[in-house]
């Protein structure tokens, strides 16, 4: 019989960019099923259940705006003007991004470790694994979200800012895919690493508080001097979080190249994180 009459084929032949992306989305069931298995088990046994995601955002806010607002007295402007922009916003909207961008890359960069008893008794596309759970931390960034829209309704209506509904809004979409992509790339990355080098595992979290400190969730971009704002925003998490304010805002800093250059930074490290992913997977059972 020739090997064409079989669905499944399994060879030894691995080419560099055999990503096995079809065969995942073949396998969409099981990432709807483990993406609820993510959820529940998050919130399992748990007195407020899912109201934790609506709660932990609120209070880092709360800490974020005394702390920093108040206390430090950090500014708040991504640009310099007179712009009037709720100090309890423009942390939310922040802490959202960065919330969903840790969890995702933490989780994810824990997909063999934590899969493997798993992986080594089932066989599935491994790349369903960190999709799922990309997918499961969205309905938390949702959920956040439509609260961030509950209190910038609030404040629209309330008046005193400088909030406004633009054409920039239609930037939303665009960076939440942005978010999504670098969040799973990065993870990924890790994750491929950590089979050989447990030490990353002890260095994710570390490394992760740092990063956040070196992307303006606590602050303003005004704060950076300005011979240093070109370096600074070549993290893309800088460009994800400062459009996704701008975006929301209506007012705030975008610049169009560093956004392009941020998106191909993203898009590099996602498909490097595939391709090393996908040679990992072969025989990370060897090495786990």
């Amino acid at each position: 019989m020739s090997v064409k009459s079989y669905k499944t084929v399994i060879t030894s032949k691995h080419r560099i960019f055999d990503l096995h992306l079809k065969e995942t989305f073949e396998y969409r069931d099981l990432i709807f099923l483990f993406v609820k298995r993510d959820f529940v088990a998050l919130y399992k046994q748990t007195i407020l259940g899912p109201l934790w995601a609506i709660i932990q955002p609120l209070l880092t806010t709360v800490v974020f705006t005394v702390v920093f607002g108040n206390l430090a007295g950090l500014t708040t402007n991504d640009v310099a003007g007179e712009y009037i922009v709720p100090g309890f916003l423009f942390y939310m909207a922040g802490n959202i991004c960065w919330s969903y961008f840790s969890s995702t890359v933490s989780k994810t960069s824990n997909t063999f470790i934590a899969n493997s008893s798993t992986m080594g008794k089932v066989y599935y596309p491994r790349l369903v694994s960190p999709v799922a759970t990309s997918l499961s931390g969205l309905i938390s960034f949702g959920i956040q979200l439509a609260l961030f829209v509950i209190f910038w309704i609030f404040y629209m209506i309330k008046g005193g800012t400088s909030i406004v509904i633009s054409p920039s809004l239609l930037l939303l979409p665009v960076t939440i895919l942005q978010m999504i992509i670098l969040s799973v790339g990065c993870g990924i990355i890790i994750s491929s690493l950590t089979t050989k080098y447990r030490d990353l595992v002890m260095l994710v979290s570390f490394g992760l508080e740092l990063w956040r400190y070196a992307s303006p969730v606590a602050y303003g971009l005004q704060l950076i001097p300005e011979k240093y704002v070109s370096l600074y925003m070549l993290n893309p998490v800088s460009q994800i979080i400062t459009t996704f304010r701008y975006s929301l805002f209506g007012f705030g800093y975008f610049n169009i190249t560093y956004f392009i250059i941020s998106w191909v930074m993203s898009l590099v490290i996602f498909f490097v994180g595939l391709i090393l992913f996908s040679r990992i997977e072969k025989n990370f059972m060897d090495t786990i």
